[in-house]
């Protein structure tokens, strides 16, 4: 019967080893193929996607990403939540789908307001009635002029905006045929140099961003330095404040934890491969632990992330370092208290011991019955402060049995006491007798 039923364990055991083998062999050699929208091809973010996907393909040959272009941040979300890509590079104000979740913060992109130097465009509110260069719609950039001019109470009837894709945009200013342009991208912008070098134009301040994070939160005050785009003109002449977004690397819930997780680790440990492509990328930082970025985190990013965090132990090292010596000084605070009180009870125990003996001693010694008789009476009334104390614990039980024994001592002494005293001639007998007497049994009285 052992022998029947052998052979068709171990072929058991043999095809789950090759199964599993082989689930294993599949798993480290599968090809991930992702998708990834990011913007114009002239644009930071298809600049930025481009080193990312060859950095990553290098260290993680098994992960492919291919980067597509398109109309800006609104079009990628849209296309994430659809499930048309698996990742996407957007500015932090865009509309969040439900699907979509955080992977890193990238880099800030500022607000860029250029003016021709003869358009009378000396702030944001000297736009009304201007003709705007836009990014084309469905752009952050796009979405993010129309809060600004809202903020500045200028609707669309105000302005003659022209939504144009980037070269266009640029085209239409130096040309003439546009007062303004604006845009939002990162600092230091290879277009937005050439434009300010060759074009009589400068840069408008943008300077309320505490008032426009009322109801824009996600704003970040900023400046772009002297000299950022000339350092010999200087352009711009003085340090300018402007407004920033962040722009982030968002991924769909249902890639891959362990991909995710890889590109998270590509981005932060080979940063200097990245920047070497992409100098911007520089600018990386690992969010913060209270940190919001719009959207819940990938857990494959939120495993790399708290890798290097500490454990709860070493993180509350101090507050758990104060509660365990408070704790060990109340638990000494009562130890003490506990031998304070036991040993006030031992020596309350031995006070009544003493007294005993004493009376013992003076049975001893007695010659007559009637002062026998004043000793029982005496020795009854330890009994009973013996019993009281015990019930209002100021005497422990350890202690009232060492009582117990001393003191049925000192009432056999009596006992013997009187026997020999009545067995004294009669003429030495007192003329009294003894009254009966109780019996204590284990410390209780009968």
């Amino acid at each position: 019967m052992q022998t029947k039923l052998t052979l068709p364990l171990v072929m058991i055991s043999v095809l789950a080893a090759i199964a599993f083998g082989w689930q294993w062999v599949r798993e480290n050699q599968r090809t991930y193929n992702l998708t990834m929208t990011t913007g114009g091809k002239d644009g930071e973010y298809h600049a930025f996607a481009t080193a990312l996907a060859e950095v990553v393909t290098k260290h993680e040959p098994q992960i492919k990403i291919s980067v597509i272009e398109s109309a800006g941040s609104k079009e990628n979300m849209e296309r994430l939540g659809r499930g048309e890509v698996e990742l996407a590079i957007v500015q932090s104000d865009t509309p969040v789908q439900p699907s979509a979740r955080a992977v890193a913060y990238l880099f800030p992109e500022v607000f860029h307001l250029i003016a021709l130097e003869n358009s009378g465009i000396a702030g944001v509110a000297d736009l009304r009635g201007k003709r705007i260069a836009l990014m084309p719609e469905g752009s952050g950039s796009y979405d993010l002029f129309w809060k600004m001019s809202q903020h500045y109470g200028m609707e669309a009837a105000d302005l003659q905006p022209m939504p144009l894709p980037p070269d266009e945009a640029i085209a239409k200013l130096k040309a003439g045929e546009a007062d303004a342009f604006f845009r939002v991208i990162a600092v230091g912008s290879g277009a937005i140099a050439n434009l300010l070098r060759t074009t009589p134009a400068q840069l408008i301040s943008i300077d309320q961003v505490e008032a426009m994070q009322l109801s824009l939160p996600y704003l970040e005050a900023t400046t772009i330095p002297k000299g950022t785009y000339d350092g010999g003109a200087p352009i711009p002449p003085n340090p300018l404040p402007v407004v920033g977004v962040r722009a982030i690397l968002i991924t769909h819930a249902d890639v891959d934890e362990k991909v995710i997780q890889q590109i998270t680790q590509t981005l932060f440990e080979f940063r200097n491969e990245l920047v070497a492509i992409y100098p911007k990328a520089a600018n990386l930082r690992l969010p913060d632990a209270n940190a919001n970025l719009g959207m819940p985190l990938h857990p494959g990013a939120k495993s790399y992330y708290d890798q290097d965090r500490p454990s709860f132990v070493v993180e509350y090292a101090e507050p758990i370092g104060l509660l365990i010596s408070v704790s060990l000084l109340c638990a000494s605070g009562v130890w003490q208290f506990r031998s304070w009180l036991l040993e006030r009870q031992k020596n309350r125990a031995d006070m009544y011991n003493l007294e005993i003996l004493g009376l013992v001693n003076r049975v001893q010694d007695s010659e007559s019955l009637e002062e026998l008789q004043l000793v029982r009476a005496k020795l009854f009334e330890i009994l009973h402060k013996v019993v009281t104390d015990l019930d209002q614990d100021r005497i422990s039980s350890e202690s009232f049995q060492s009582f117990a024994f001393p003191w049925e001592v000192a009432v056999n002494s009596i006992r013997h006491r009187e026997v020999v005293l009545r067995n004294m001639p009669i003429s030495t007998m007192p003329s009294q007798p003894s009254p009966a007497e109780p019996t204590v049994i284990q410390g209780t009285v009968e």
